[in-house]
């Protein structure tokens, strides 16, 4: 059993870990504080297990921050939902409303139980291999959350505020910091340190697969590193995860997205599923499943691939099919073939990478039985090594050098021919058919890229030709960041500043 469903157990001091501040409230009396609960090996695992509980919300890697995902000119919401509508048209009316409002909480939750490990783990009586081990895990789960901060609400103008791990914890509103810039030099100094202290992945019992390693630090530096716009460093990192990690294309691509390539060769780091006990893990699977799952499962319908993605694909290009299922295909699900249909899609397509677990018959253990909670025993990739590789193109190519070798290892997985002096405009075309519908975040690329505003402009469209989402408005003095939630600006008593414009 690996250990995120050894999480579910926790109980008590990971409630206490969890408060809402994400630092400690007062403790009813015989409840540990933190002061009395940093002692043994067993209470490090613990209190480490609690920074991985938050991301079994369905809100976190499920939808959450997926409602900015979705802004992109891949996909549209399938599904009348007033917020996540507002959010892909850039309208200020998605602000104070639903999921996204709790998004920035859920991660300082997290950053606040990760720097309680940091805090306090020269205190506990263990061997130092174990303290580098969990601390190494601490540093990489606030380094990954500053991360999505960071690129989702800062900028040039202001960043998100960097809790001081050093003391005790303060209850008084933490300013923003002064620049986006700011974050992501605490988020490399963090994960240099962490890629230091943590083991490879080879080196990890099959028990923690699951748990960060080494190449992962590695590859999430070079993702910072490339929103840094600092191209030699991002070029170095993911050059490390190349030619150290250990890590490798799989042979056929629909095979990434496969429950029994969980911890593959191309496994950087993602969020696990555990149907078969307690139906917790990312729901992303089941959001995209068809509303209502043709009758049979609680599909919830969200998240639709438009005509513009399905014909960015080249003639031949085998990720197209793994990626999108459009009308007429033939696919299978509950046991059973199929030829796609549907009374809910607007463009007539669905994202097919997350189905796999789908095709066995539902009450086979690979997908939730609460449609409620629809997740699937697939480990729903938050990074893979096919990024990494896409990473150093894209930072080389930003130096003037070539990027046909890295560009080519993707292409040539996908079925499709070389090609020679590749340009910035085929690194964008391979990100995007590579990485469609995954949490490598298409809308923040073209943001980055500088290409949102006039993207934006187009009108998006089914499989007919039909216009099923208008063109929008994308200021990009406004709109390369989201509002920050009004709660959190109220909770500050104004200490925290709404970002300009919106």
């Amino acid at each position: 059993m690996k250990f995120f469903n050894k999480i579910l157990l926790v109980s008590g001091i990971s409630v206490m870990l969890l408060s809402c501040t994400g630092e400690l409230d007062v403790q009813p009396e015989g409840t540990p504080t933190e002061a009395s609960f940093w002692k043994t090996e067993n209470d490090l695992v613990t209190g480490a297990n609690a920074m991985y509980k938050p991301l079994f919300d369905g809100e976190f890697y499920g939808r959450g921050l997926f409602w900015f995902i979705n802004a992109s000119d891949d996909m549209v919401t399938g599904r009348a939902k007033s917020e996540a509508d507002n959010a892909k048209n850039f309208s200020s009316n998605y602000i104070a409303a639903g999921d996204l409002e709790t998004q920035w909480n859920k991660r300082y939750n997290v950053i606040g139980v990760a720097n309680r490990v940091i805090r306090n783990v020269d205190n506990i009586q263990t061997s130092q291999a174990t303290k580098n081990k969990y601390l190494g895990e601490a540093l990489f789960m606030s380094s990954r959350m500053y991360f999505e901060l960071a690129y989702s609400y800062g900028n040039e103008k202001a960043g998100v505020p960097i809790i001081d791990r050093s003391k005790d914890p303060d209850t008084n509103p933490i300013p923003r910091a002064a620049n986006v810039m700011e974050n992501y030099t605490y988020i490399v100094n963090d994960l240099k340190r962490a890629s230091e202290l943590l083991p490879a992945q080879a080196e990890l019992p099959a028990k923690d697969y699951g748990r960060p390693h080494k190449a992962a630090a590695w590859a999430l530096l070079a993702k910072v590193y490339l929103f840094m716009k600092d191209w030699k460093n991002a070029e170095f990192w993911a050059n490390e995860v190349m030619t150290k990690g250990n890590r490798a294309l799989l042979g056929n691509f629909a095979d990434v997205f496969k429950a029994e390539n969980n911890y593959s060769s191309e496994y950087i780091w993602s969020i696990p599923g555990t149907p078969k006990f307690t139906a917790w893990g990312s729901i992303l699977p089941g959001v995209m499943l068809e509303n209502k799952g043709w009758g049979e499962y609680n599909g919830w319908g969200y998240f639709q691939p438009t005509k513009e993605l399905f014909d960015e694909y080249e003639t031949g290009d085998l990720r197209r099919s793994a990626t999108i299922l459009k009308i007429g295909d033939k696919f299978t699900f509950n046991g059973k073939e199929r030829i796609y249909a549907s009374s809910n899609s607007l463009t007539g397509y669905q994202f097919n990478k997350y189905m796999d677990a789908f095709k066995y018959q539902l009450n086979s253990g690979h997908v939730s039985a609460n449609g409620d909670y629809p997740c699937t025993d697939l480990a729903v990739p938050i990074m893979r090594y096919a990024e990494v590789i896409l990473i150093k193109a894209e930072a080389s190519l930003m130096q003037g050098k070539s990027a046909d070798q890295e560009i080519n290892m993707i292409r040539l997985r996908a079925g499709l021919s070389a090609k020679n002096g590749c340009t910035l405009a085929d690194l964008k075309h391979e990100r995007r058919c590579e990485l469609a519908g995954e949490w490598a975040d298409r809308h923040r690329d073209l943001v980055r890229w500088g290409d949102a505003q006039a993207a934006y402009a187009k009108p998006l469209h089914g499989i007919n030709g039909q216009v099923v989402w208008a063109a929008r408005n994308f200021n990009p003095a406004v709109h390369n960041v989201w509002a920050v939630p009004q709660a959190e600006i109220v909770n500050s008593h104004g200490i925290i500043k709404q970002n300009e414009g919106w």
